[in-house]
């Protein structure tokens, strides 16, 4: 596993980060943050539905499940650290009429669950919601706990819908529109203190649904998840270089919203940029590039998420910064092809 390391000129320039900035924390100092909101979202939720359960391999606390647990001991399922049997037991649950929701990590439901999801989950096509903390590049500890892929794996799953939400607001309104879908789906968990960022725009999620949350005539951000925020930030900071950014929200992974995307990239005169926090094989950014293909338009596209590559351990801010998914990388990024 290799580690990032400082230089001198580093130390001297930075304060020094402490092993806590390798955790899933995304929240800049002093942002606005929800605690556990998918946590409360579905007990919030449960008390209306008496039908859902919640399951988690040993990670309640990790997952914000344990609020659940807390709110409905007789309905929350500890399976221990057995991924498969996790998901093969929540398959078992749909089948006679409960609603799991079903959380770990998304390394382990990506990859080493993969195959009993796609066979007791996807094929048969059961009503269970599978939400995953430490995403793409949410955890500095390195390949083992990185889910630079999971997009791309369950985009590739038949049945199965896949949302990648932004914020804590966004969250809390995701969850009650996964038990309102029939049918298995797959959401990127964000944890803990999470920031607030999409409450100031007038946002409503709708599942399917991509959202424009600022106009710009020279760039068009595509982003989901965490870099919607990010590129948010980019957008404000490039107004004082006169480059007016869009930014046009994708929470929905699949199914995408095509029209929008094709609407807003088919605008003549600017540059589109898919940026999203997973590896640019398979996620958000090839899906948009294949779609637009398809419909023969053609702006200037370019990309910006994690390479292919396994990732260095370290901590998070560093790690954004050296694979350009930070705010400070992503503007620098957009400037220079500018």
């Amino acid at each position: 596993m290799s580690t990032v390391t400082t230089t001198g000129a580093d130390t001297a320039a930075k304060p020094r980060l402490k092993t806590s900035a390798m955790i899933a924390s995304i929240a800049a100092e002093g942002q606005r943050t929800r605690p556990a909101p998918f946590g409360h979202a579905l007990v919030e939720l449960a008390r209306q539905r008496p039908e859902i359960v919640g399951m988690t391999a040993d990670l309640g606390k990790y997952t914000d499940l344990h609020i659940f647990a807390q709110a409905f001991p007789d309905r929350f399922y500890q399976m221990g650290m057995a991924e498969q049997l996790l998901m093969g037991a929540a398959s078992g649950m749909a089948h006679e009429g409960m609603m799991p929701f079903v959380t770990t990590y998304a390394v382990f439901a990506s990859r080493r669950a993969y195959d009993f999801v796609h066979q007791t989950i996807a094929e048969e096509n059961r009503n269970v919601k599978i939400a995953c903390a430490l995403p793409g590049l949410t955890s500095g500890y390195g390949p083992s706990h990185q889910a630079a892929e999971d997009l791309a794996l369950f985009r590739a799953m038949p049945n199965m819908v896949v949302i990648d939400p932004c914020d804590a607001h966004e969250i809390e309104q995701v969850v009650p529109a996964m038990a309102a879908h029939q049918g298995p789906v797959y959401m990127r968990l964000l944890r803990g203190n999470v920031p607030l960022v999409l409450d100031e725009y007038d946002y409503k999620f709708e599942l399917g649904k991509a959202r424009l949350l600022r106009d710009g005539a020279d760039v068009l951000v595509i982003s989901s998840g965490i870099m919607t925020m990010r590129a948010l930030e980019v957008a404000q900071r490039l107004e004082a270089d006169k480059v007016a950014v869009a930014v046009l929200h994708v929470p929905t992974i699949k199914p995408l919203d095509t029209e929008t995307i094709l609407r807003e990239a088919a605008r003549t005169g600017r540059m589109v940029v898919a940026a999203e926090n997973h590896t640019v094989i398979g996620g958000l950014g090839e899906a948009v590039a294949g779609t637009l293909l398809r419909a023969g338009v053609a702006p200037v596209f370019r990309q910006i998420g994690l390479p292919d590559e396994f990732l260095k351990a370290g901590a998070l801010p560093t790690l954004h910064d050296l694979y350009g998914i930070s705010t400070d990388a992503m503007t620098a990024s957009i400037k220079g092809w500018l």
